[in-house]
C-alpha cells in the first residue's frame, strides 16, 4: 500500500458508580424501562443544578494515573454545545482545556501509544428507532443521561486496525482490573470512535506532516466492527486519493449490515462546540495528599502485567495458560480463589480444568471444588489389569503401533487415549504411558 494510515482513537468508558455524574439517580440503567431512571437534572430542566460525583472524579484520576498521565492540579468542567435529540440541555457537561489527565501512554507489546488526554463528562440519552410499520418513528430514553463517562483520547500513533484492536483490548482489561468499569462493549459501557486519514508514504517520510482532513467513525461497540470499519475506510480513502480527491472531513457511522461506513454529518472542530467553563460547578484544586491516596490505591491494585508474572512465577503456569487467565479476568479471579482454598492439587491441574471448561463455574466454590476433586483424584489400578489393557489395545491397533515405530509422535497419544477409554481417565497417566512404552519397545 502506498499510503500510511494516520489513526487515533477516542474511547468512551462508563464508570460503574452507584449514582450518576451530576445527580442522585442510579447509574445502573441497563435493562430498565425507558425513562424510569431520571430526575430534573438528568432531563436538564430549568433550575436543576448539577452536583459532581466525587467517586467518578477519583476513578477518572485513577485511570489517568494507570495510563501514566500527568494530572492537572487545577481543573474544571465546561459546557460543550451541540444539538441532538438525546441531549436535553442542548449542551454536554464535559472537559476541554483542563482535563483531569494528559500526556500519558499505554504500551502494547513493544509499542508505545501516547495518550493525549483523559477527561470526564456525562453520557447522553439514547435514541430508540422504530422498525417495520413504525420505522419512521424515533423515541428518546433518558435513563443513560448523565451516567459518568470517561473519554480517553490517543495521539495518532496507531498504524492500522490490528493496532487499534490490540490497544482497545489492553485498555478494556486495564479498567476491569482497576475495578472502575465493566467495559462491556455489547452493553455499550465501552464505545470507540476511530479517527482515520491517509497520507502518501513518500510525503510522510519527507516531512511527517499530518493530512489536512480527518474522518471520524462514531460509537462502535465491538472489536470486530472496529477492525472492519478501519479496514473499509482505508480502502475508501485510498480510492479517493488515487483519483486526486481529498476525502471530505466528516463524521460517519459503521453499518453492520453492509460492513461499510456512511456519512452522518460534517465533522466539527473544537470551536464549533463553543466551550466555556460550566458556571454551575466551581473549579477543582487537588491537593498532593489527595493524589497520594489515589497513587496508593493504584499501587495496591494488581494490574494485568503483574498478574501474568504472578501466575507464571508463583503458580508455575505456562505462558499460554497465564495469558488466558489474565485476559479473562473473571476466570483468573476464580482460579486464584480456588487455589487459596486447597493444597490438594497443583495449580497447573486446576488451571487446565478451568481453561478447558471441564467444570461449571456458575455454582458455589464448594461445589466447584467437589467437581475438581472428582476429576483430579487418581484411582489405583493393579499392575496386571494395566498390562492386560495395554496389551489388548496394541493388538487392536496395529496401524498405530506401526506408526509409533515409524516415529510418528501422535500415535502414542492416540494409543494412550484408547487405553484410558478402557481403564478410566482417573488412572495416573504417567503409569499408563510407561506401560505403553514398555510393551511397544518389546513389539
Amino acid at each position: 500500500m502506498k499510503y500510511k494510515t494516520i489513526l487515533g482513537l477516542e474511547t468512551h468508558i462508563e464508570l460503574k458508580t452507584e449514582q450518576k455524574m451530576f445527580c442522585g439517580c442510579s447509574a445502573n440503567y441497563f435493562g430498565k424501562l425507558p425513562n424510569t431512571n431520571i430526575c430534573p437534572v438528568c432531563l436538564g430542566l430549568p433550575g436543576a443544578l448539577p452536583v459532581p460525583n466525587a467517586q467518578a472524579i477519583a476513578w477518572t484520576i485513577l485511570i489517568a494515573k494507570a495510563l501514566n498521565c500527568k494530572i492537572n492540579l487545577e481543573s474544571y468542567f465546561e459546557r460543550k454545545h451541540y444539538f441532538y435529540p438525546d441531549l436535553p440541555k442542548g449542551y454536554q457537561i464535559s472537559q476541554y482545556l483542563k482535563p483531569f489527565g494528559y500526556n500519558g501512554y499505554l504500551k502494547i507489546g513493544g509499542k508505545r501509544i501516547n495518550i493525549e488526554r483523559v477527561h470526564l463528562e456525562e453520557d447522553t440519552g439514547k435514541l430508540v428507532h422504530g422498525q417495520g410499520a413504525h420505522s419512521f418513528e424515533s423515541a428518546v430514553d433518558f435513563n443513560r443521561s448523565s451516567v459518568p463517562l470517561v473519554e480517553i483520547v490517543t495521539r495518532p500513533d496507531l498504524e492500522g486496525s490490528n493496532d487499534a484492536v490490540a490497544y482497545l483490548k489492553a485498555l478494556q482489561l486495564l479498567v476491569k482490573y482497576l475495578g472502575v468499569s465493566n467495559a462491556d462493549m455489547e452493553k455499550g459501557s465501552m464505545r470507540c470512535e476511530p479517527n482515520i486519514s491517509l497520507v502518501e508514504k513518500t510525503a510522510w517520510n519527507k516531512n511527517h506532516q499530518l493530512p489536512n482532513y480527518k474522518i471520524e467513525v462514531k460509537n462502535i461497540n465491538s472489536f470486530k466492527f472496529v477492525k472492519k470499519a478501519i479496514d473499509f475506510e482505508e480502502k475508501r480513502q485510498a480510492l479517493l486519493l488515487d483519483e486526486g480527491k481529498t476525502p471530505k472531513q466528516e463524521t460517519r457511522r459503521y453499518l453492520e449490515s453492509t460492513g461499510k461506513t456512511e456519512a452522518m454529518r460534517s465533522k466539527e472542530n473544537a470551536h464549533d462546540y463553543r466551550y466555556f467553563p460550566e458556571p454551575d460547578i466551581p473549579p477543582f484544586a487537588f491537593t498532593q495528599e489527595y493524589l497520594v491516596q489515589i497513587e496508593k490505591q493504584l499501587e495496591q491494585t494488581e494490574l494485568p502485567k503483574e498478574r501474568i508474572i504472578r501466575l507464571k512465577e508463583e503458580c508455575k503456569l505456562t505462558s499460554e495458560a497465564a495469558q488466558v487467565l489474565t485476559e479473562n479476568k473473571e476466570l483468573g479471579d476464580k482460579f486464584l480463589e480456588l487455589l487459596s482454598s486447597t493444597l490438594e492439587f497443583s495449580p497447573i491441574d486446576i488451571a487446565n480444568l478451568l481453561i478447558n471448561k471441564k467444570v461449571a463455574l456458575n455454582q458455589a466454590t464448594e461445589q466447584i471444588m467437589a467437581e475438581i476433586r472428582k476429576l483430579l483424584t487418581k484411582t489405583e489400578i493393579k499392575k496386571g489389569q494395566l498390562e492386560d489393557a495395554v496389551s489388548n489395545v496394541l493388538r487392536a491397533q496395529p496401524k498405530a503401533v506401526a506408526d509409533y515405530h515409524l516415529g510418528k509422535g501422535n500415535s502414542l497419544q492416540f494409543l494412550l487415549g484408547q487405553v484410558l477409554r478402557v481403564v478410566g481417565r482417573q488412572v495416573e497417566v504417567g503409569k499408563v504411558i510407561a506401560e505403553l512404552k514398555t510393551q511397544l519397545n518389546r513389539s
